[in-house]
């Protein structure tokens, strides 16, 4: 049978290469829909803990995991032994950045590499991981073809850029619409009939650059209005009496042409702090300079050292200097309600405040009980009132829910709030609170003489 008749008939066996944030949750919905899956990484843990249907990823459901692991319909290996018997294989592996800002497409390679070791006729794979535009082509394409298979015509290849928001329980794997892209018009036709089987809304595009380029694009999008606000509310801090919070929540009144973004401490995750620079170092090769991207991803890098500053502003206002100040973070993962730390602007925080020569260094977060930083391991402690009162500064790096705000700013000295978590109380808590983009006073201009 035909690799198209497979994919109608639920047949067709789904590889999935790489089992974090994005490969688990569209395992899963593959198995759930009846398909034979196997996940393919390179860490063992995540191997043994799918093998015994032990879920580690938030948005996936523990018990479907557990479901579809003893049905026998899903498998995990580390290694690409079985590679040659998968008719579909996605790549969703990560693509971070280097030190110097330039892409590492090292993890598509190895996984290129590995899908070679076993390729066959009629199978299609399917980039998933965010990249730069001709990755597909011009990077994974020519390893696949090594051997003489042609894609398009013994194999098959496309872009289909995944779309996961981590902690967001209305929009998941199945139900947020993905673009595809193939190489030729048979790669795109089968990369949309095998995406229906899970995903509801499937638009196919006229290559895979586009499809790459609507993926940087959508996170381009947020990282340069993002920054917009970061800047913004920099500049709030120094006019006194205008909050950019409620400068915001006032312009998204308008019922057109204003989508709200708000500012914080910098941005995390893998996307929207990544992205930017895949697409400035792709774009030097066309003798083009990507300056209003990089600039937004300047600003918004720039905000944790803003943050450092804001904290010694507000520190020594209250009396205190840091290197004999007690800090305690308040949530370390990248944005609320997750346990995801990846480039996580609170991380960056800290690390900060120790390079100024913070001593006593301490954080709280319900979702991360560990964190490692500055060369050693930090423990979650947990939140007492005891706890607040020895505390010199309390910093509200990530604004979890469960977090008892109004609690903390009663037992605190002092709270530097990146959030906009202590709006309802700062007025009766303004001795106290800080928070970011709200004309403190803590900002003190030059005195020049004209």
């Amino acid at each position: 049978m035909s690799l198209s008749g497979r994919i109608a008939d639920n047949t067709a066996r789904i590889g999935i290469i790489g089992l974090g944030y994005v490969g688990l949750p569209l395992a899963v919905e593959y198995a759930k829909a009846g398909f034979s899956v196997l996940g393919i990484d390179n860490d063992t843990t995540k191997v043994e803990k799918i093998n015994s249907g032990e879920n580690y990823i938030d948005d996936v459901d523990s018990d479907l995991l557990r479901g579809v692991v003893s049905d026998g319909l899903f498998k995990a290996e580390a290694n690409y032994d079985n590679i040659s018997d998968l008719d579909v294989i996605y790549i969703c592996v990560p693509t971070p950045f280097t030190p110097n800002k330039e892409p590492d497409v090292s993890y598509i390679v190895d996984a290129a590499n590995g899908i070679f070791s076993g390729l066959r006729r009629d199978q299609l794979i399917i980039l998933k991981s965010t990249t730069y535009p001709e990755t597909t082509e011009k990077l994974l394409q020519p390893i696949l073809e090594e051997g003489g298979l042609k894609v398009g015509e013994d194999i098959f290849l496309a872009f289909s850029p995944e779309r996961i928001d981590p902690g967001n329980k209305k929009f998941t794997t199945s139900n947020t619409p993905v673009v595809v892209g193939g190489v030729t018009q048979k790669c795109t036709e089968l990369t949309v009939a095998i995406s229906e089987k899970i995903i509801s809304t499937v638009v196919p595009l006229s290559s895979p650059k586009a499809a790459e380029m609507t993926k940087l694009l959508e996170n381009i999008f947020r990282s340069v209005n993002i920054a917009l606000l970061n800047e913004l509310a920099q500049l709030c801090d120094r006019m006194d009496g205008i909050d950019i919070w409620e400068v915001v929540q006032a312009a998204a009144t308008k019922p057109f042409g204003f989508m709200p973004f708000f500012p914080g401490p910098g941005i995390g995750g893998h996307c929207i702090l990544v992205d930017p620079y895949y697409l400035s170092w792709k774009a030097k090769e066309y003798d083009f300079h990507t300056n209003f991207i990089e600039l937004a991803a300047e600003t918004n890098e720039n905000m944790p050292y803003y943050v450092l500053d804001l904290i010694i502003r507000s520190l020594s206002t209250h009396g205190g200097a840091i290197a004999s100040s007690r800090f305690l973070i308040l949530g370390v993962a990248f944005k609320k309600n997750v346990d995801d730390t990846r480039n996580s602007p609170a991380i960056k925080v800290m690390e900060l405040l120790h390079a100024r020569g913070a001593q006593n260094l301490i954080y709280n977060d319900p979702w991360v009980p560990q964190l490692p930083v500055n060369g050693k391991v930090y423990e979650s402690q947990t939140i007492t009132r005891e706890l607040l009162q020895d505390t010199d500064c309390v910093v509200i790096a990530t604004d979890h829910d469960a977090y008892d705000f109004e609690f903390i700013v009663q037992n605190s000295k002092l709270v530097v709030d990146t959030r906009n978590a202590t709006q309802k109380m700062a007025k009766q808590f303004e001795d106290k609170i800080v928070r970011l983009g709200c004309g403190t006073n803590t900002y003190q201009p030059s005195n020049h003489s004209h």
